[in-house]
């Protein structure tokens, strides 16, 4: 019975052995078509239950359980698997409701920037509309200041036809006057020289014994009127003086008061001095290389005398905005505000070597002056250009910057600046790129001015470029 058991148990476990290995083998036929963790978990599983009778073993018997466990593990995989797909998905949406959100944004994004590109079209519209309206104002603006020069020209154009026009009546009377003095010594002459005859008749009508007496008292007679008329100017002498000479200019800068003192005329004011008349006034030059005669202000009242005036300024009573012509003549009033003129100060100049020097006063009584130990002006040719010296004095330095300079006015633009100088600084001036002086500006009370541009009459180095000096004067000397 036992050796039956034992042969049965042994069939068994051959069947079960040979189960086993086929199914091993569809197993990896399996794998190789379709491979999967689940099948390499359950590899070496039993695949077949044996129900046999209940009888008595004496050997040991085996119970294969991991079916069971097998099927737990699976679902525990799965669980595991599907809750790693439910977290992708939470994961997923998540994602898809902030790229919603982002869209959205996008999209208003995209609405607000149309809007702005709208508003900047505008913006951009209203912009270039503006320009073209402050272009247009521009063009006006340049229209106007265009016709307010041409204005000005025409304005400076008839003073200066004014100014020919006084020029020529005051010569015209100045010449009337001298012939009328002229007719009045002729006149004078005349009835002494039908006294003269009449006298001499008178002698030779008398006795004879008389006549011995008469000729000397004869003689006494006309030895004393020979005298006296040898006292008196001749008629040939009255006419020279006061005949107009051919080389007087035709374009003097001014004929307004008359000489102050004997004709003369002089050099410069320094042989004025030297001559013996110290009194401060107008007296009548003529440069010694030059046929050109000219009236102008000595000053022997400061710094030893001997000044002759070239410019002054004090009350603002003459307009100094004039164009190259009338600087070049000269122009105002000898015992006031003037210009003598560059085409008389380069003659003057020429004839020796000068120093220059400036006074000045502010509106609070300061006076201080600046002197140059050398001073020249070219001819028309090199547009008077200015040739200064060293400097002395208390008012500082603000003319030496303008040294090798050609002058400039309103119609003759010889500055460095790519405007004209002129126009802003509103004279005529030795302009660089611009002015540390313009002593030819406009003279404003007071002060310190208010004005657009630096115009007025100031002496950078004494009160700055905007305050107008109240008393300024030009003098050259001979060195």
């Amino acid at each position: 019975m036992e050796t039956q058991m034992s042969c049965a148990l042994l069939l068994l476990v051959g069947l079960v052995m040979l189960g086993a290995e086929s199914r091993d083998s569809s197993k990896s036929e399996g794998a190789q078509k379709r491979p999967s963790r689940s099948s390499e978990q359950k590899a070496g599983r039993c695949s077949y239950t044996f129900i046999v009778p209940q009888q008595k073993l004496k050997g040991a018997l085996c119970v294969s359980t991991e079916t069971a466990r097998a099927n737990s593990s699976e679902t525990a995989a799965l669980r595991a698997l599907l809750d790693r797909q439910q977290q992708q998905l939470e994961i997923l949406r998540r994602r898809l409701e902030q790229e919603g959100a982002l869209a959205s944004e996008v999209s208003v994004l995209r609405r607000e920037s149309s809007s702005m590109n709208a508003r900047i079209t505008q913006l951009y519209a209203q912009l270039l509309h503006e320009i073209i309206q402050k272009q247009d104002q521009a063009l006006e603006q340049q229209r106007l200041e265009n016709q307010l020069l041409n204005a000005t020209s025409q304005v400076l154009q008839l003073t200066n036809n004014y100014r020919d026009l006084e020029r020529k009546y005051e010569a015209l009377a100045t010449l009337v006057s001298n012939q009328s003095q002229l007719v009045i010594r002729l006149e004078k002459h005349c009835q002494l020289s039908d006294a003269i005859k009449a006298q001499q008749e008178a002698d030779l009508s008398e006795r004879p014994q008389n006549s011995s007496e008469s000729k000397p008292a004869v003689s006494n007679i006309q030895r004393d009127q020979s005298a006296s008329l040898h006292k008196e100017e001749t008629p040939q002498e009255v006419q020279e003086f006061f005949t107009p000479s051919s080389e007087l200019p035709t374009d003097a800068p001014f004929v307004s008061f008359p000489v102050t003192k004997t004709p003369g005329p002089w050099r410069d004011c320094q042989h004025v001095l030297d001559s013996g008349e110290s009194t401060s006034g107008i007296y009548l030059l003529r440069p010694r290389q030059s046929n050109r005669l000219l009236q102008a202000w000595c000053e022997h009242g400061r710094a030893q005398g001997g000044w002759t005036v070239i410019q002054r300024r004090q009350d603002g009573s003459v307009n100094f905005f004039r164009n190259w012509e009338q600087y070049k003549q000269g122009f105002g009033n000898l015992d006031g505000e003037y210009w003598l003129g560059l085409e008389h100060l380069y003659w003057l100049t020429s004839q020796a070597s000068y120093k220059l020097r400036v006074v000045m006063e502010d509106w609070q009584g300061r006076q201080v002056f600046a002197e140059y130990d050398n001073f020249r002006v070219e001819p028309e040719s090199d547009w008077y250009r200015l040739r200064l010296g060293s400097y002395q004095g208390n008012a500082g330095d603000s003319l030496s910057w303008h040294s090798n300079k050609a002058f400039t006015t309103l119609d003759r633009d010889k500055d460095a600046y790519s405007g004209n100088c002129a126009h802003y600084q509103k004279g005529g001036w030795w302009y660089h790129m611009c002015a540390h002086s313009n002593l030819n500006g406009v003279w404003y009370r007071g002060g310190h001015y208010r004005s657009r541009y630096q115009d007025g009459v100031y002496w950078a180095e004494f009160h700055g470029g905007s305050y107008s000096l109240k008393k300024v004067a030009m003098m050259v000397k001979p060195i």
